[in-house]
């Protein structure tokens, strides 16, 4: 299914190399001020063009469908498309005989019998989160108050990257990355205990981003390390401040109104130019494989701002849910 959420919920659609990509949200408030422009700033940070990032220069310009009328919401869905204008599918032709290691090409076929589009990863291409950088913008202006930030704080197992990103370029290779991401001003009381909590609403969005391998909140994994005594956070006000966030903002599953942080751990490109081997279904045999195309060698350095968007959406999915219970 290509849904999320229940008060804000979100419909993505296209595929890379088809006419375009978007998205729909429905459950947004009337009277949100939104126009195209709003959205410049956020698209521009996932925007390709740095080194590391595939050559392949999209406009990105969204064009707002429905939803928005005298520059606010109407309460009505908000469809919004972003068309496609540079893309070379004859790149992609020799996949479906040998289908990238690491990638999806393979289960895709499994799953939808062979009728999926393949040209350019169709629709499990990271193109497809220009909808939710998009949607994280209207999500952040329905909470005021609330501010995400986010940075990359290693590439490649390294924090000073630079040298080991043009390693890998020079190699044709590809990187992975850990991205932090941080929220302020968030209201206690968002979340459920169990099925719905914060973590978890945020994990789906985030988790539904390609390359997304792992995700930790506040100490994450460290806390395992830890004992009670170091682990705990003590209570220093009775508005629930912290004097640490090892728990990075969450609770019970619910937001404590400390500071959200949690980090993302980002794979290499399943793309690369270095041969590999593969199977050739064509000839049922092991082949060497070596991709041609326009691919980033670290897609890493284009996801923050995606993952603050999955932070934001989340947030004001269950902060509307509340509203509609009190």
């Amino acid at each position: 299914m290509n849904q999320y959420g229940n008060s804000f919920r979100i419909s993505i659609f296209g595929e890379s190399h088809g006419n375009g990509v978007g998205i729909t949200i429905d459950g947004c408030p009337p009277g949100i001020p939104f126009k195209e422009e709003d959205m410049h700033a956020d698209l521009l940070r996932r925007k390709s063009g740095k080194k590391g990032t595939t050559p392949r220069i999209e406009s990105d310009e969204p064009e707002i469908l429905s939803g928005v009328f005298n520059g606010t919401t109407t309460g009505a869905p908000v469809a919004i498309l972003f068309r496609n204008e540079n893309t070379r599918s004859g790149d992609y032709s020799k996949l479906v005989e040998m289908p990238r290691p690491g990638h999806a090409d393979l289960t895709a076929m499994q799953k939808y019998n062979g009728y999926n589009d393949y040209r350019g990863g169709g629709h499990f291409s990271g193109r497809i989160t220009l909808g939710i950088v998009a949607a994280g913008v209207l999500a952040k202006k329905i909470m005021s108050g609330i501010s995400f930030s986010s940075e990359i704080l290693e590439i490649g197992g390294e924090k000073e990257y630079s040298e080991i990103l043009e390693k890998a370029i020079r190699e044709e290779n590809s990187l992975g990355g850990i991205v932090e991401v941080k929220g302020t001003g968030i209201p206690a009381g968002l979340g459920d205990p169990f099925f719905y909590s914060f973590e978890s609403a945020i994990s789906h969005l985030v988790f539904s981003v390609p390359a997304v391998k792992g995700i930790e909140f506040g100490a994450g994994f460290q806390a395992a390390r830890m004992t009670g005594s170091q682990n705990n956070d003590p209570i220093i006000s009775s508005q629930g401040e912290t004097s640490s966030n090892n728990s990075g903002g969450i609770n019970g599953g619910i937001s404590n109104g400390n500071e959200l942080v949690f980090r993302v751990a980002v794979k290499p490109t399943a793309s690369i130019g270095k041969p590999q081997t593969t199977m050739n279904l064509a000839k049922d045999k092991l082949d060497t494989l070596q991709i041609g195309g326009r691919h980033d060698a670290c897609i890493t350095l284009r996801t923050p701002v995606i993952f603050e968007a999955c932070a934001a959406i989340a947030a004001a999915d269950l902060y509307l849910m509340n509203k509609s219970i009190n």
